[in-house]
């Protein structure tokens, strides 16, 4: 009989001999290339959701931001009070009114009540707010009194703000452009706000004002003047 030949010379390598010869240089570079093959997808998946999760703050601390300033929207035209003032220069000014002259001067101011004391101040429970778009911000300015006082440092309530534009809706249910009554104590029944802002859709406010006084009938020479 002819003698079995060991396995190394059949063409197979024993495990202790390959224990003790270490890897190919072809074996280190096809496990290096799976490696790094492993590490890239590693690092690429970890930058997509720290990117995401970036992007997801920015989206929650903005819809955040929107809902604080519809809050405080909310607050005053709910609370809105039929109240004629006056400017720091002392002139009367309507109880509600509304500009579009740029950042010279606020888109609306009125006067709301239901302002909370809690350090018992001298001051009344009503206070005069201004809304005013400057330097890309949409904020809020209050009034530590109604009448020939100056205002207080404005609180921002948006940022990235290109335009707003705002509606009006009368007693008759009708939205106007402009809010310009011949009645000064007279106040719109809602408020349309749309904010244009960079990088971001338009966002839509709708509010609704806190009852306000009847518009008064006109006489027959009032009526004349305005047919006329």
């Amino acid at each position: 009989m002819r003698p079995e030949k060991p396995q190394s010379e059949q063409g197979f390598t024993s495990l202790r001999r390959s224990a003790e010869h270490g890897f190919t240089l072809i074996e280190l570079l096809v496990a290096l290339m799976i490696f790094a093959m492993l590490a890239a997808a590693g690092v690429l998946l970890l930058g997509n959701s720290v990117s995401a999760q970036a992007q997801v703050k920015a989206r929650l601390d903005d819809m955040a931001a929107i809902q604080r300033a519809a809050g405080a929207l909310s607050a005053d035209l709910g609370q809105a009070v039929p109240r004629i003032s006056r400017t720091e220069a002392g002139t009367l000014a309507p109880a509600f009114w509304a500009h579009r002259d740029g950042e010279e001067q606020p888109v609306m101011q009125f006067v709301r009540g239901g302002w909370d004391n809690l350090g018992d101040l001298p001051r009344p429970s009503l206070q005069k707010v201004e809304y005013w778009v400057r330097q890309g911000r949409l904020e809020r300015r209050g009034y530590a009194q109604i009448d020939g006082a100056a205002g207080d440092e404005p609180a921002a309530l948006l940022d990235h703000v290109e335009e707003v534009t705002l509606r009006f809706r009368d007693i008759q249910g009708e939205w106007r452009e402009e809010w310009t009554p011949g009645q000064p104590d007279l106040m719109p029944r809602a408020v349309e706000m749309l904010v244009k802002r960079t990088g971001e859709p338009p966002v839509t406010l709708r509010f609704l004002v806190a009852p306000g006084p009847k518009e008064a009938p006109l006489d027959d020479q009032e009526a004349a003047n305005a047919a006329a």
